[in-house]
C-alpha cells in the first residue's frame, strides 16, 4: 500500500519545457511546472476555469526519461511528496514555496491539439 502520510497524485499539462541540470554530485535534476484545472459553474451561472501551477522536480532515471519523452503541452499524470524550500529574496527576505518530488511519473497523451 502507498504511504499516506505524504503523497500527491495530480494529472496536467506541462507549461514549458522541462529543464535539467547535473548536480556536484553527477545527480541529474529535472524541473517542470505543471498546469492542472478545474472547472465549475457560478452562482450567475457563468463557467469558470481555474488553473493551479505546481513545481515539480525529477531526480536520475525520471530526469532522464522526462527530457527525453516530454515537452510543453503533454499531459501527464504524476506521484510524489509534497516539500517547502526557502530562498533569500532580492531585499533578504525569506520566500518559501512548494515543489513536490517526483517518484512515479506516466505520459498520458502527446500536446494538446491547438
Amino acid at each position: 500500500m502507498i504511504t499516506l502520510t505524504n503523497h500527491v497524485q495530480l494529472i496536467g499539462r506541462l507549461g514549458a519545457d522541462p529543464e535539467m541540470k547535473t548536480m556536484k554530485n553527477d545527480r541529474k535534476l529535472a524541473r517542470i511546472r505543471l498546469a492542472t484545472s478545474e472547472e465549475y459553474v457560478n452562482k450567475t451561472g457563468e463557467r469558470i476555469r481555474e488553473v493551479q501551477w505546481h513545481n515539480l522536480i525529477l531526480w536520475d532515471n525520471l530526469a532522464e526519461k522526462c527530457m527525453k519523452g516530454l515537452s510543453r503541452g503533454h499531459e501527464i499524470a504524476v506521484a510524489g511528496k509534497l516539500g517547502y524550500r526557502a530562498f533569500l529574496d532580492g531585499t533578504n527576505g525569506r520566500k518559501y514555496f512548494a515543489e513536490i518530488s517526483v517518484t512515479d511519473l506516466k505520459i498520458i497523451s502527446e500536446i494538446e491539439p491547438k
